[in-house]
């Protein structure tokens, strides 16, 4: 059986509000992080959520182990409000958007590698029809 589950942590990282989607499927665990700006009220987040969620960009995914069972609302919100005032997000986030910085970072290094060939060959073709041109003038 296929379970999926999600949550966001929204928190301050001055100077900006930042927001870290995490979606856990199947037991791995993939995050995507958004920067707010301002803080962002309760309706702003849900209306993001309705309008962008299926735009966000995930990590590749990380294994993660997957806790079971029902637990208190109270006792939620109380660990919840521990955890961003002791350390933020989870490690296996941090692990997690570490990956896709680095898998965007090699992707607009080819990007601007393909660029860069792409100008260097029309800069040649330029000068070999110059070359022609100076030829067909003699």
């Amino acid at each position: 059986m296929e379970q999926l589950s999600g949550r966001l942590i929204v928190y301050f990282y001055d100077p900006f509000w930042v927001g870290i989607f995490e979606r856990v499927e199947n037991g791995k665990l993939s995050v995507a992080k958004v920067t707010f700006g301002a803080e962002p009220k309760d309706y702003e987040i849900q209306e993001f959520i309705i309008r962008k969620y299926y735009r966000l960009k995930f990590s590749p995914a990380v294994d993660t182990v997957v806790k079971e069972g029902k637990r208190n609302p109270k006792k939620l919100q109380r660990d919840a409000k521990k955890m961003v005032l002791e350390k933020g997000i989870c490690t296996k986030s941090q692990q997690a958007i570490k990956l896709l910085q680095e898998q965007n970072k090699l992707e607009r290094k080819v990007k601007s590698r393909e660029q860069k060939e792409a100008e260097e060959l029309r800069l040649f073709e330029l000068k070999q029809q110059k070359k022609k041109e100076k030829h067909k003038g003699h």
